[in-house]
């Protein structure tokens, strides 16, 4: 999706989506990008600045607590395999031996969890949310 910043024939400024900028040339040429204001077909697109976000630096832990998290967090990421989503049905796999034992760690809902350790099913909670996303 991409927003212009349009304005009509009769100087009415205005903004807008489109899927692409293909899709605003298409629609444009078809008359059916118009002013809300006056009901304008003849619009243009008007100058607008690129919408840049300054990267989040990234900060060093600031007490001992948040210096032990991190180290676990590290700790967690190179030693075990983020499966996402597939937590649950990774872990019970393994537990039932249909899938080889590895270290992993990932996401599950805590009624999922529950029926997992219900189970026997070795897991345990981490104290940080995971920084990698499922593929």
């Amino acid at each position: 999706m991409i927003r212009y910043a349009l304005r009509c024939a009769n100087g009415h400024d205005f903004d807008s989506w489109f899927r692409s900028s293909d899709g605003y040339d298409a629609m444009r040429a078809a008359g059916q990008v118009s002013c809300g204001t006056c009901g304008s077909t003849e619009v243009q697109k008007a100058l607008m600045a690129p919408a840049v976000s300054e990267p989040r630096p990234i900060t060093k832990p600031k007490s001992p607590d948040e210096t032990a998290l991190d180290k676990l967090r590290q700790h967690v990421e190179k030693t075990s395999d983020y499966v996402g989503s597939n937590f649950v049905a990774e872990a019970r796999a393994m537990h039932q031996g249909s899938r080889p034992e590895r270290a992993i760690h990932g996401e599950a809902r805590i009624e999922e969890a529950r029926k997992l350790i219900e189970d026997g099913v070795p897991i345990a909670p981490l104290p940080f949310l995971p920084r990698q996303k499922a593929n």
